[in-house]
Formats: structure tokens, C-alpha cells, sequence
């Protein structure tokens, strides 16, 4: 069973969103699992602090990496893979998604403040990802992005296991457009290929229309696919 193990200031915000639709049944029925542990549990002084001005001055402050470490260190077992929440990290996209839904435990660290001390991140050894290039008050919320990710991708989650292989990026290509009842609607009609019943024109178009819209939308993986064509 795939876990996910969030460490928090914020326990009470999980499982949120978490625990409706498709991944509440899943959760339910032990398809995975969420663990939410307090890192304010780890601190030893009366007055619970967890963090401190950064040294060499600036402005806000830093999560401590005695109370961090103390909260990683009573949690994790050893060989778990650990991810900091942050916005110098690794860009978080479908191929890491694929990749950490191998993992049987992943840990995620949601930041606060300015961030962590760097010390933690060394020794460790936790691996630094992002979201996207913009901040968030938190990390919490880019948690809830990189589980959603992952549990897409797991065995018994979804109820079609075909679908999320025709989606965006899971072919290096943007997905393309999708039509439903009614055929005509504010006098605009559904493309007559996807009426016709032609499973390999169906296909052809479906594929015109991802390579269409990565090429005007996103160049950077219209690029990358042409090269991996080349190859």
C-alpha cells in the first residue's frame, strides 16, 4: 500500500480534499494511505516554538532544524524518500509523479515562514521540489498537488485505467479537445470525425489535435517531443 506521510505546523488541514470522490473511497478502503505528523510535537520548550530569525539578518523567519530533525528522525525509517516543499526546487511534473508512485513511502515536508535551515536539507538528505514558479504562504497546499498526482497513477484509484494513460503529458503531448452530448450546442457542433465511428480517424485526429495545441501552448514540450521523434 502506498503511504503518504505529511509533516505539518497545520495537521487539522488533512486529509481535506483528500478524503472526497474517488480518493476518499480509495482511502477508505486502504488503496493508500495518509499519515499527518505535527512537527511542533518535536519541539522541547513550554512555549512550543519551531522557529527562529535566520542568522546574518533578513526578514522572517526559519523553521528550526533541531525540532525538524527530531520530527523526521522519529517518523521516517530508513531508505524513505523525503521531499521538501519549495520553490528552488526540482520542478515537480508527470515523470517524477510516475516515479515516487513506485516508492512505497514518500515524505513530504511542508514549509513555512522563509523556509528551512539549510542544514536540514544536507543531512537528511532530502530532495528539494516545486510546484511551479510562484510562492505560496505554505506547504501544504503543494502537497495536496503532488499526492492528487501520485494517486492518479495507482492501481485500483481511478475506474478507468485507459483514460489517465490518454491524458496531458502522459505521451510527452498536451491532451486533445473532448466533446459530450448535446452534438449541437449554442449552434456550435461536436467535429463530424468523432461521429463517424472510425476508431483509426478518431485516433488520428486526437493525436493532430494534442500535437496542434502542445506546438501554439506549451513550445518547451512541443521541443522536447520532436527530439525524442529524432531519436
Amino acid at each position: 500500500m502506498w503511504t503518504a506521510r505529511v509533516f505539518t505546523l497545520y495537521p487539522e488541514i488533512f486529509p481535506g480534499p483528500l478524503n472526497k470522490g474517488l480518493y476518499g473511497k480509495a482511502l477508505q478502503k486502504k488503496a493508500w494511505s495518509l499519515e499527518v505528523v505535527n512537527i511542533r510535537d518535536a519541539t522541547e520548550d513550554k512555549h512550543k516554538t519551531v522557529d527562529d530569525t535566520p542568522f546574518g539578518g533578513g526578514s522572517g523567519m526559519l523553521l528550526k532544524p533541531d525540532v525538524l530533525g527530531r520530527s523526521i528522525d522519529s517518523n521516517i525509517k530508513k531508505g524513505e524518500r523525503i521531499f521538501y516543499l519549495s520553490p528552488k526546487g526540482k520542478k515537480f511534473d508527470q515523470k517524477i509523479a510516475k516515479e515516487i508512485s513506485k516508492e512505497k513511502t514518500i515524505n513530504l515536508i511542508c514549509g513555512h515562514f522563509e523556509g528551512v535551515d539549510e542544514r536540514i536539507l544536507n543531512t537528511r538528505n532530502i530532495e528539494e521540489i516545486s510546484i511551479g514558479d510562484y510562492i505560496l504562504s505554505g506547504g501544504e497546499s503543494a502537497s495536496f498537488v503532488v499526492i492528487d498526482a501520485v494517486l492518479r497513477l495507482l492501481p485500483g484509484v481511478l475506474g478507468n485505467e485507459i483514460s489517465k494513460d490518454e491524458e496531458s503529458f502522459e505521451n510527452g503531448l498536451l491532451e486533445y479537445p473532448q466533446y459530450t452530448k448535446p452534438q449541437i450546442w449554442e449552434k456550435q457542433s461536436v467535429p463530424e470525425v468523432l461521429l463517424s465511428g472510425d476508431h483509426a480517424k478518431i485516433k488520428d485526429w486526437r493525436l493532430s489535435q494534442s500535437k496542434d495545441i502542445t506546438r501554439r501552448r506549451r513550445p518547451d514540450l512541443w521541443k522536447k517531443h520532436l527530439d525524442k521523434e529524432k531519436k
